[in-house]
């Protein structure tokens, strides 16, 4: 099954736009919610299986000839490293869980915008890498995502403005999903 860059960019954008204006509707419970996020294990485990298995599904769709003769052994132990993180790194579990699905998301953008022939695949392209870059930060140092939630949510003003970006980034995402990107 192939996803059409609009659609993602579609979905992408609705969340974007959803989660920041829920985000600007009830400040003191995304603040306390966000704040919590980082250790909350529930949320960890399942971002993380989401991201294994998301994983998994690429690795069996995968076609290189070099990984062929060890393409069961790599599923097996991905799968296993990405179980055995739900008991035995519960530090900062959730953290680790959103980067591999930042990680699969910005895989997924980047795979679909490479063959669009708008320019403006570049904006979801950049945004990506944005999420690839703290993606893989954020797994060697959980703290500091931790750290720039506390800065955002650390002053309202600062959090207003996020929200506000977030949702103006959201409309933009849609409107680029049904104009341009169709």
């Amino acid at each position: 099954m192939t996803l059409s860059l609009s659609l993602i960019a579609l979905v992408l954008g609705a969340a974007v736009l959803v989660s920041h204006a829920f985000a600007l509707a009830r400040p003191a419970a995304t603040i306390a919610w966000l704040r919590g996020f980082p250790r909350n294990v529930p949320v960890g485990v399942v971002l993380m299986l989401i991201g294994t298995a998301w994983f998994e599904w690429n690795l069996a769709n995968e076609n290189l000839d070099d990984i062929a003769k060890f393409k069961f052994v790599m599923q097996a132990a991905f799968a296993l490293l990405g179980v055995a993180s739900c008991f035995f790194v519960k530090d900062f579990l959730a953290v680790r869980g959103l980067c591999v699905v930042m990680l699969m998301a910005a895989w997924l953008v980047c795979d679909t915008a490479r063959w669009h022939p708008s320019i403006w695949r570049n904006a979801l392209s950049a945004w990506a890498y944005v999420w690839a870059m703290a993606g893989l930060w954020w797994t060697v140092q959980p703290w500091r995502a931790r750290d720039a939630i506390n800065w955002v949510v650390g002053a309202p003003g600062r959090f207003k403005l996020a929200a506000g970006a977030g949702v103006v980034w959201g409309i933009f995402v849609i409107a680029l999903s049904q104009t341009v990107l169709r």
